[in-house]
């Protein structure tokens, strides 16, 4: 796992303008207070409960990177239930992403009750993500909506500092921008304390950054946070 100091030191070589790149890795996921326990929860399949496990956590806190490191360190496939899809083959290990998004469409949560009946049956296992309980989402369709209630989870709590630091960090190095520390801990300092809040305040200040094609500043932070 990267820490939160070589972090800031690959932030600031970083000098010119470049695509959008996230970093999905595991070498990219900073492993803090606040996520430590979902990340172990993940790393053993073989002891989730009927091999299935919901991953629980507010939105951009970093559920699709983990995912992302599950799929390739699992040999999984994705699945996204709003399409039709071919049934995978025994002991297959599938991940659904943005659970929440599933509720109240008939087809796709029919589609997802088939899914995890099938997977149960043959042995796989069944990685969810979700930025809500499961019961707040609305799903209707009652059989799957017991099922995913019967589903252990495994949450992603609000962030602690080091993480947020981290994730701040990833941001900006995703968008190839390198304020400097004292900006950082400015806005540290001062913004939500909220994953939602770091890419809000990044996109702005990249988006600000370019059209005046000045660097980021204290003062450009201090208007968007203000």
């Amino acid at each position: 796992m990267v820490s939160a100091l070589k972090m800031i030191k690959m932030s600031e070589q970083l000098s010119f303008k470049l695509p959008i790149k996230v970093a999905r890795g595991r070498d990219a996921f900073f492993v803090s207070e606040a996520n430590k326990n979902a990340v172990a929860t993940l790393d053993d399949p073989e002891n989730w409960p009927q091999g299935k496990m919901i991953l629980l956590g507010p939105k951009a806190c970093g559920k699709s990177h983990l995912l992302e490191i599950w799929l390739s360190e699992n040999k999984a496939k994705k699945i996204d239930p709003l399409r039709c899809f071919d049934q995978p083959d025994t002991g297959a290990r599938i991940v659904v992403d943005n659970l929440q998004e599933l509720a109240g469409i008939p087809p796709a949560e029919t589609r997802l009750f088939h899914l995890h009946n099938h997977l149960q049956f043959t042995g796989g296992k069944l990685l969810m993500a979700s930025s809500m309980a499961v019961r707040q989402a609305g799903f209707g369709l009652p059989d799957l909506l017991s099922r995913l209630e019967g589903t252990s989870c495994a949450k992603i709590d609000r962030p602690d500092d080091a993480l947020l630091h981290a994730v701040l960090l990833k941001a900006f190095m995703d968008r190839q921008l390198s304020p400097p520390p004292a900006v950082l801990a400015y806005i540290l300092k001062n913004m939500d304390r909220s994953f939602d809040a770091v890419n809000n305040i990044v996109t702005q200040l990249d988006v600000r950054s370019m059209s005046t094609k000045r660097p980021i500043t204290r003062a450009m932070a201090a208007s968007i946070l203000a």
